[in-house]
């Protein structure tokens, strides 16, 4: 495939799937400029640093650490180059608001002996269970995410269904783990990494069911300084490439000319090669584009199933927590009303499930001397109206509630505070002010998600969550690898004279 010597490419924001594309496009030869809006790179994996104390503002679970050696790899390097890591023991605590708690332990023996202690048989069954996740796993990452597959046709080729036999493809999450265990909390254990790519254990496809596998034999780490610390080492490694980084500066304009594409900012109008946009596709057409020009109807959009939003706090606070882990789950015995409440009936939830990140627990640094950082996440549907009064009073339920099911009360010993909601990530260009992107349901799943071409704008591509492979780190990163094959092959055709002509049109700024 031919190199990008020649091409030059912007990429619009800064999340993982903006600076992996960066990264493979620069390795490939092309002249690549990232323009980011905000001050500090990462989009939703930002950091608040305030009196000592440091917070991730998104993800914060290192999962499938092999997805990062593999990034790192295809330029010569290795993770450790750039951060270090700690893998969790325990992986994380469950706290049941029946009064029992558990935590889920690292090693294989331990979480048979959790799941043995809850039913009996459940060891087996869960060994079971894993084997099956872990054929998922190299199934679906070898054949439906390393691979690019952008076309249903793709799908369906004969020796792809040949190396899926087996694999359960189809049906509920929910249903498909009730094949194994029978007790609710054993099935809560096996589910809750849903959440991570946006969906619920009742609209999500059982093939997802890979992420126990993802979670309970992959393992679970912590980047020392953060997730925001892996963002600092893949802006390093982009740099190292020869990737420029244009901070605090917004694009507010995108579109085709007659020698390629032009790009506004404030400072005024370039032209380039290439964009490939990590904004959001939905905003990408109804800001950025000029009028009428896109991929989708208006409505298409509105129709869309999207991963949750967030209620977040993120709380310094004095003295230890000893009564939570780096990662402490408070759960409902049933769950299923919060998970209505997001997809079926959006409304703030009366009994929420939500999670506890304290990252003063594994890192000193996170935290001055005799204090803890910790960060509460309440998945909520997006689009709720989140006004400082409603806000105020899901602060109180959730402070109250994990007071009672956790054992720790924060509310006397907060000394710093910040928050976010569905207003914030609304303002980052994110449809609803979903916090993930669009939910892997099957019909949002594979080539039913946006593609990484735009057919409207020969030119335009798109990275991020709200393409294939989907939600995630590791599934941005492997985005963006995906974007810059895309403008790879379309460069070779392009030299070959296969390039259509660009149709310019006025930038929505001129």
């Amino acid at each position: 495939m031919t190199g990008l010597d020649s091409e030059s490419v912007v990429v619009v924001g800064a999340g993982f799937g903006g600076l992996s594309a960066a990264c493979h496009l620069a390795d490939a030869g092309a002249d690549v400029t990232v323009i980011e809006r905000r001050d500090h790179l990462g989009g939703v994996a930002g950091r608040i640093e305030r009196e000592g104390f440091r917070f991730d503002t998104g993800p914060s679970w290192y999962l499938m650490p092999e997805v990062f050696e593999r990034f790192f790899g295809r330029f010569g390097r290795d993770p450790s180059d750039y951060y270090s890591l700690t893998r969790l023991d325990p992986h994380y605590r469950v706290c049941w608001k029946d009064g029992d708690s558990a935590v889920v332990p690292a090693d294989r023996p331990g979480q048979r002996a959790l799941f043995e202690s809850y039913e009996s048989g459940a060891g087996d069954a869960l060994d079971a269970y894993l084997d099956g996740a872990a054929e998922a796993y190299e199934v679906g990452m070898e054949e439906f995410v390393y691979e690019r597959r952008p076309r249903l046709r793709d799908w369906i080729d004969p020796s792809l269904l040949r190396a899926a036999r087996g694999v359960t493809l189809l049906g509920s999450m929910d249903d498909h783990v009730g094949d194994y265990v029978d007790h609710p909390k054993l099935k809560q254990v096996l589910e809750y990494t849903l959440v991570f790519l946006g969906g619920s254990p009742y609209n999500t496809p059982a093939l997802y069911s890979l992420m126990s596998h993802v979670d309970l034999d992959r393992g679970v780490y912590y980047p020392d300084g953060g997730m925001a610390s892996v963002v600092d080492g893949i802006a390093r490694l982009a740099r190292d490439l020869g990737v420029t980084f244009e901070r605090g500066t917004a694009v507010t304009g995108i579109g085709p000319t007659a020698d390629g594409m032009a790009v506004r900012t404030a400072d005024g109008r370039r032209t380039v090669d290439r964009v490939v946009s990590n904004a959001p596709p939905s905003y990408t057409e109804r800001e950025l584009l000029p009028a009428g020009v896109g991929d989708h109807d208006p409505d298409y959009w509105e129709t869309r199933t999207y991963g949750p939003s967030a209620f977040m706090l993120y709380l310094g606070v004095e003295g230890e927590l000893s009564e939570l882990a780096h990662h402490t789950l408070v759960l409902p015995t049933d769950w299923r009303p919060h998970f209505e409440s997001i997809f079926d009936r959006p409304a703030w939830p009366s009994d929420p499930s939500y999670y506890v990140n304290v990252p003063s627990r594994t890192d000193d640094g996170v935290a001055p001397d005799g204090h803890s950082t910790a960060v509460v996440l309440v998945p909520i549907a997006p689009g709720l109206d989140d006004g400082a009064g409603q806000r105020a009073r899901f602060r109180e339920t959730v402070l109250d509630d994990l007071a009672a099911h956790a054992g720790v009360d924060l509310r006397d010993r907060i000394v710093v505070e910040e928050s976010a909601c569905v207003t914030e990530f609304a303002s980052m260009g994110y449809p609803q002010g979903t916090a993930l992107g669009l939910a892997h349901t099957l019909g949002q799943t594979g080539p039913f998600r946006p593609d990484h071409r735009s057919g409207a704008v020969p030119g335009l591509y798109y990275t991020g969550s709200f393409t294939d492979p989907g939600i995630g780190v590791p599934m941005c990163l492997i985005s963006g690898e995906h974007v810059a094959d895309a403008v790879r092959e379309d460069a070779a055709a392009s030299a070959d004279g296969g390039a259509g002509s660009l149709v310019p049109v006025a930038l929505r700024s001129d």
